[in-house]
């Protein structure tokens, strides 16, 4: 049956992003050999690069019932699980994967490897997605489980020269921060995202840093503990804030579970079914003169600042992903546009702007989501390390090269700080 030729083709399909045909092999395989559990493993990678999760999930669990010991399976489960809001099922499946294998380890795809990475991952928290990052690499990768109660030993992980901190989201990760912050200190090596200053990124405590920049516009934000009455939130929104007001879950990012409030009965109406910390939010209006609203991400890589993306919508809510934009060849030009050449949209004011929110904020690799007012101010949305740099770009091709190009500006630098040639 050829069996070995025929799972290093899947293998290759996938790796190349020919997930239908992928897929359509590894079920021939599954149909085949049932009991195989990678096969099983690989057709829930597929699928979920298809955005076929309800599959993906019983493929992983078709994985796990295979073989209890499979980690990684587990690891995809308490993805799925977290993603889909299922916050106690997805803690207990990352609990049990980290039990096994705390450490998952992802070789180069040369050898020897130009060096090694110790990647630090919080299961149940916000990190910085990098699948597409750590693909493909000339450098081994550990990716270390830690929870707020891991108590791992440094020296049982063998040596690495790189240190890169994942743990990405402040307010979801706040208990496992510090834990973070004192291995990569007690390592001895260089820390790509120094944790500590994670600890600083949370959406209010970056109101905060950023408020006195020349040229910044930053929404006014003000965060609400979870047991805080409803009515007197209301009455110290009214007071604080001009309505309509944003209003958003603490640790979320996209626009799931994130509303604008015209007044406040439509901000108790919000709250009330719903639990843990909240962020009041100023609503900037930043509709361009044409009516439409444009939101820009950049990202940084060191002293880079490489354009992501162009974001154009007809709402205040703006998100690539829901936008109309594979459906209108000015919204493609334009962005496509903006990728070759930023300094036509953003001034020299603005990049000096731009530049001191990246000195403020000091971390190695981050994001930035904002827009341009009609005074010409940058009004900032989010500023954080968990923002998604991904190459499915299958309807706006146009995209690759730029994010190809964060993918080796990131590449660079991490040989630069490992201190090896690239």
């Amino acid at each position: 049956s050829h069996w070995p030729a025929r799972t290093n083709l899947a293998q290759a399909l996938m790796a190349t992003g020919q997930m239908v045909v992928a897929k359509a092999l590894l079920n021939e395989l599954a149909e085949e050999r049932p009991d195989d559990a990678q096969v099983q493993h690989q057709l829930g990678k597929a699928s979920f690069e298809l955005n076929e999760v309800d599959a993906a999930l019983e493929h992983f669990n078709k994985a796990v019932a295979l073989d209890p010991g499979n980690a990684e399976s587990l690891y995809w489960i308490g993805g799925i699980r977290q993603q889909q809001g299922d916050a106690a099922a997805a803690q207990a499946t990352y609990a049990a994967a980290a039990q096994i294998q705390p450490l998952i380890r992802k070789r180069a795809i040369k050898s020897p490897a130009d060096f090694r990475v110790l990647a630090l991952y919080a299961p149940f928290g916000g990190n910085t997605p990098m699948e597409y990052l750590f693909k493909d690499v000339g450098y081994d990768t550990d990716t270390l489980a830690l929870f707020d109660t891991s108590k791992p030993d440094l020296s049982s992980l063998g040596s690495f020269d790189l240190v890169i901190n994942l743990i990405s989201d402040a307010d979801q990760s706040e208990a496992v921060l510090p834990l973070a912050a004192h291995l990569a200190a007690q390592a001895g090596k260089p820390v790509i995202n120094d944790p500590a200053k994670i600890s600083h990124t949370t959406r209010d405590a970056i109101t905060a840093l950023l408020s006195e920049i020349p040229g910044c516009r930053i929404p006014h934000i003000l965060r609400l503990p979870a047991d805080k009455d409803v009515s007197a939130v209301v009455r110290e929104a009214e007071l604080r804030f001009s309505f309509p007001l944003l209003v958003r879950p603490a640790g979320t990012h996209g626009g799931d579970d994130f509303e604008k409030c015209a007044d406040g009965a439509a901000l108790a109406g919000f709250l009330k079914p719903r639990h843990g910390d909240h962020y009041l939010i100023q609503y900037i209006d930043y509709a361009s003169a044409d009516g439409h609203f444009r939101k820009y991400r950049f990202i940084f890589v060191g002293e880079k600042m490489m354009p992501y993306h162009l974001c154009i919508g007809n709402e205040w809510k703006v998100h690539h992903v829901s936008t109309d934009m594979a459906h209108h060849a000015w919204m493609q030009q334009e962005e496509a546009a903006f990728l070759a050449a930023p300094g036509a949209v953003f001034s020299p004011a603005h990049y000096r702007t731009l530049n001191a929110i990246r000195e403020r904020i000091g971390l190695d690799y981050f994001g930035i989501d904002c827009a341009l007012d009609r005074e010409g101010n940058v009004v900032v949305f989010e500023v954080n390390a968990s923002m998604l740099v991904h190459a499915r770009n299958e309807d706006f091709p146009y995209k690759d090269p730029y994010v190809r190009a964060i993918k080796d500006a990131f590449d660079a630098m991490l040989h630069e700080r490992a201190g090896k040639a690239f």
